[in-house]
C-alpha cells in the first residue's frame, strides 16, 4: 500500500507510460509495414498477434530483469574491443534494424512494393509473424533496458508496459490506416528505424548516445512532417474547390508533356529530376486534339460560332444574276436565304437547290420556306450545340441573342476545328501561320486555338468577353492599338502589323528569349 500512495513512484509511472508509447509507436508502424505483406483479411489478425507478443515479450524480459542487468562481463574480446552479453543483444538487434530499414526503403524507393490487385504475391502469415517476433524482442529490450532504467519496482514497470500497449492496441487501426494513407510518413518511420539501429551498433560497441539526441532528431523529423501533410491537405481542399472536369483536364495535360497549363519551370525541373528529357507520349497533333476535346467544354458559343461579318446569306429579293454569281464566288453549300437583312432569315437552303431554283424561275423565298431555319440562344452550353447539330442533318445552325438579332451560325466544321484546329476554305488563308520562330495570326483568330499554337502562354479566362486576338490587344492597350504597338504576354511579344477599318488585322508573334528578356 505504501508504494500507492508514493508521489514518486506516479511520477515514474506516467513518465514511463508516455516513454513506453513513444517506442511502441516506432514498433506499431513497423508491424503494420509488416503485416501490409499479408492479404487484407489477415492483416487485423496479425497486428493483433504482433501486438499481442510484443506485450508478452516485455513483460517475460522484465521478469528477467536482474538477469539481464548482470551481462556486463565480458564474453568477448575483439581486438580493441570487449563485448558482454548485454553489448551482443544491442549489436544483432541494431544490425538487424539496419538491415531491415535499408532493404524496405530500397523497395518503396525503387518503387518495387507490392500492388493490389488480382495478381498479387503476398507473404506468407507465419513468416511475416516470425519477422514481427523478432521486431518485437529488438523492441522490447530497448524498451525494457529504458524501464529498468527509470524505475526501480517491478510492478510499476509491467503497468506502465501493459497500459501503454493496451493504448497502441486501441489506436492500431487508425494509426496502420493513417499510414497506408501518407507514404511519406512511412518513408520516415523507415528512416527512425536506421537510426534507432544505428544507435544500438554504437552502444554495442561502447559508444553511448543519450536518448534525449534520439528523441529531439525525431521529435523535429515529426514536426517537419507535420508541416508537410498539412500543406498537402491544404493543397488537396484548394484543388478540390475545382469542377472536377477542369481538374481532370490539367492532369491529362500535365501527362501529356504539354499544354497551356504545364508551366515551362515544372518541365525543366522534371527533366532535371529524371536525368534527361524523356520521350513524350503523345505528338503534337495529339495533344492538339486531346487538348482540344477537354477544353471543348470550357469554351463559350461564340468561342466556336461564324460571327455574324463573315456570314455569307443570299436575299430572295435580289437580282438573279448578282445571287448566281454570289453562289459560284463562295465554296459554301449551305445559305441562309433571308428578305432584305440578315435577321429576316426565311431558310437554309444548299446551293444545288438555289441554282435549280433559279434556273426555273422559282421563287427563292418559297424554296427556302421549305427548309426553316434552326436557331438556338447565344448563351447555350457548347456540349449542348452538338444535340442540336446532329438533329440538324448536315444543316448550319444560326444563333441569336435574346432579341433576335443573327450574332453566327455554327456547323460541325466549326466544332472539328475546335478540337483539330483550322481547316480553312478554298477563298480563305489561315488564321495562324507559323515561320519560323514567328507566328503571323489575324486579329480575328481564335484565343484558343491561338494559345494551344502556341503551347506556354495562358490566353484565355472566364471572366473575359473577348474572344479574339483583337479583343485581347484591345483590352491590354485599353484602346485601338496602332501598327508597331507591342504587347508582352508570357514568353511571347506581341507586334500589330496592320490595321484596317479600325480593326486589328495582323499581329506578329515572337517569342523573346532569356538574354532578350526585360529585367524585372
Amino acid at each position: 500500500m505504501e508504494i500507492l500512495i508514493d508521489p514518486s513512484v506516479w511520477i515514474g509511472l506516467l513518465t514511463l507510460i508516455l516513454l513506453e508509447i513513444v517506442l511502441g509507436i516506432d514498433n506499431l508502424v513497423f508491424i503494420a509495414i509488416l503485416a501490409d505483406k499479408l492479404p487484407p483479411h489477415q492483416r487485423d489478425r496479425a497486428r493483433q498477434i504482433g501486438l499481442t507478443l510484443a506485450l508478452l515479450m516485455r513483460l517475460v524480459l522484465l521478469t528477467m530483469m536482474s538477469w539481464l542487468i548482470t551481462l556486463t562481463e565480458p564474453v568477448l574480446v575483439f581486438a580493441q574491443f570487449s563485448f558482454s552479453g548485454r553489448d551482443l543483444i544491442l549489436l544483432v538487434g541494431g544490425l538487424f534494424l539496419v538491415f531491415k530499414a535499408t532493404m524496405e526503403l530500397h523497395e518503396r524507393l525503387e518503387g518495387n512494393q507490392h500492388q493490389h490487385g488480382p495478381r498479387t504475391a503476398y507473404a506468407g502469415f507465419w513468416l511475416v509473424i516470425a519477422q514481427i517476433v523478432v521486431l518485437d524482442a529488438v523492441f522490447s529490450l530497448d524498451a525494457v533496458i529504458t524501464a529498468v532504467g527509470m524505475v526501480e519496482q517491478l510492478g510499476v514497470m509491467m503497468a506502465a508496459v501493459i497500459i501503454a500497449m493496451g493504448v497502441m492496441i486501441v489506436a492500431s487501426k487508425p494509426l496502420t490506416r493513417f499510414v497506408g494513407a501518407h507514404p511519406t510518413v512511412v518513408i520516415l518511420c523507415l528512416s527512425f528505424l536506421l537510426m534507432i539501429g544505428f544507435s544500438l551498433v554504437a552502444e554495442g560497441f561502447g559508444l553511448h548516445i543519450p536518448k534525449a539526441y534520439l528523441y529531439a532528431a525525431i521529435g523535429f523529423s515529426i514536426l517537419i512532417e507535420t508541416f508537410n501533410q498539412i500543406s498537402w491537405r491544404n493543397l488537396a481542399k484548394n484543388e478540390s474547390r475545382l469542377p472536377l472536369r477542369q481538374r481532370t483536364a490539367d492532369t491529362i495535360l500535365r501527362m501529356m508533356g504539354g499544354g497551356r497549363r504545364v508551366a515551362s519551370e515544372t518541365e525543366s525541373t522534371a527533366d532535371s529530376a529524371g536525368g534527361g528529357i524523356q520521350p513524350e507520349a503523345f505528338g503534337e497533333e495529339e495533344r492538339f486534339m486531346i487538348s482540344g476535346v477537354l477544353t471543348l467544354a470550357e469554351r463559350s458559343l461564340r468561342t466556336i460560332m461564324t460571327p455574324r461579318g463573315d456570314i455569307t446569306w443570299i436575299d430572295c429579293e435580289g437580282d438573279t444574276e448578282t445571287i448566281r454569281a454570289q453562289l459560284l464566288d463562295t465554296p459554301h453549300s449551305l445559305f441562309p436565304v433571308c428578305r432584305g437583312s440578315l435577321d429576316k432569315v426565311i431558310g437554309v437552303v444548299r446551293a444545288k437547290e438555289l441554282f435549280t431554283a433559279l434556273d426555273d424561275g422559282g421563287d427563292l423565298a418559297a424554296c427556302a420556306a421549305k427548309h426553316p431555319p434552326i436557331m438556338v440562344p447565344d448563351r447555350i452550353d457548347v456540349i449542348k450545340i452538338l444535340g442540336v447539330l446532329r438533329r440538324a442533318k448536315g444543316s448550319l445552325v444560326l444563333v441569336a441573342d435574346e432579341y433576335g438579332t443573327i450574332q453566327g451560325l455554327v456547323t460541325p466544321l466549326d466544332i472539328l476545328e475546335a478540337i483539330a484546329g483550322e481547316f480553312p476554305d478554298a477563298d480563305e488563308t489561315p488564321d495562324i501561320v507559323r515561320e519560323g520562330e514567328e507566328w503571323r495570326v489575324k486579329g480575328t483568330a481564335d484565343l484558343h486555338q491561338l494559345e494551344q499554337s502556341l503551347g506556354e502562354v495562358s490566353l484565355v479566362s472566364p471572366d473575359d468577353e473577348y474572344v479574339t486576338l483583337a479583343g485581347l490587344l484591345l483590352a491590354q492597350h485599353g484602346r485601338l492599338p496602332a501598327v508597331g504597338d507591342a504587347v508582352q504576354l508570357g514568353d511571347f511579344r506581341f507586334d500589330v502589323l496592320e490595321i484596317s477599318n479600325r480593326r486589328v488585322e495582323l499581329v506578329r508573334i515572337t517569342r523573346i528569349e532569356d538574354g532578350l528578356r526585360p529585367a524585372a
